[in-house]
């Protein structure tokens, strides 16, 4: 590879499995072209593992199922904070595991998730780059994706880029801004949010779930690009497992999340800037 291509590989799978360490496939959008190791500007990859860029329709569900579920909606967004466990898989893209805690809060979200790379082709390009796992930092302005000693010797030696968010906003139009947004409000409670603009929702009955007793609930959103959202509700209003399916142009991507120890002290540190490489900067080093 070259040094511009590694550069655009570095920054455009930070992005892609950040993103997709946190959410679901609860958007329509497939990968543009050119992906890690491509020459597009790599704002454009994550489209795949995104969230809704905007906020939900109104919700178009009334009666019972609406309140029980709104209710899950408020219990979620008060408890600040929680415990995640997640797989996702991306077609033959990318399948990777995240691991960590998360907080949201009136200014954003903040935590720390360990990702691990486990299939795919991004996976492999990687692992032949020394890295198999990172480390993500959320905080409300910015989140910070950690690259291996292999990536970091290709970028000036900086172990850490930054995703200035304001700074996304100016990439790709509609695409950047979408994707600033969903990393300030990605939060659990999005999938239930989902579901109240769901026509098809339904109870589907109780089930034990990591061994506790939960509610599930099963939804099919998205219009034309239909993409289905389950979740498991134990008797405190709290979301234990949620599960989002879809299509993109790589194939299913799937996500399972669980969660867990919700009100957890939450914590994340900014790494040194002296080892911390600004996505911006290297983006404008090789005239993207």
């Amino acid at each position: 590879m070259t040094g511009t291509t590694v550069c655009r590989t570095v920054v455009a799978i930070a992005l892609t499995a950040t993103l997709a360490g946190l959410t679901g496939c609860t958007s329509s959008g497939g990968p543009a072209d050119g992906g890690p190791g491509g020459s597009a500007p790599p704002a454009a990859t994550p489209q795949p593992s995104a969230p809704s860029s905007t906020a939900p329709p109104a919700p178009s569900l009334t009666g019972p199922s609406a309140e029980a579920l709104r209710a899950v909606e408020r219990a979620t967004g008060r408890a600040g904070s929680a415990r995640v466990e997640s797989t996702t898989v991306m077609g033959s893209e990318l399948s990777l595991k995240a691991a960590g805690a998360l907080g949201w809060r009136d200014d954003g979200l903040t935590g720390t998730l360990t990702i691990t790379y486990t299939g795919g082709t991004t996976a492999e390009t990687m692992r032949r780059l020394g890295t198999t796992a990172m480390e993500a930092r959320y905080l409300p302005d910015a989140y910070y994706a950690e690259v291996g000693d292999e990536f970091a010797d290709r970028v000036g030696g900086r172990h850490w880029i930054k995703y200035v968010y304001e700074d996304l906003e100016d990439l790709g139009g509609d695409a950047g801004a979408g994707f600033a947004d969903q990393m300030r409000n990605t939060t659990p409670n999005q999938a239930v949010k989902l579901l109240l603009t769901a026509e098809d929702v339904r109870r589907v009955g109780e089930e034990k779930t990591r061994g506790r007793r939960t509610t599930h609930w099963t939804g099919t959103v998205g219009g034309a690009t239909a993409q289905t959202v389950d979740i498991w509700v134990d008797d405190r209003d709290l979301l234990v497992k949620k599960v989002e399916r879809g299509r993109t142009e790589n194939g299913e991507l799937t996500q399972t999340a669980y969660y867990s120890e919700y009100g957890v002290t939450v914590s994340a540190e900014r790494p040194p800037a002296a080892d911390t490489a600004d996505f911006k900067e290297l983006l404008a080093s090789q005239g993207g």
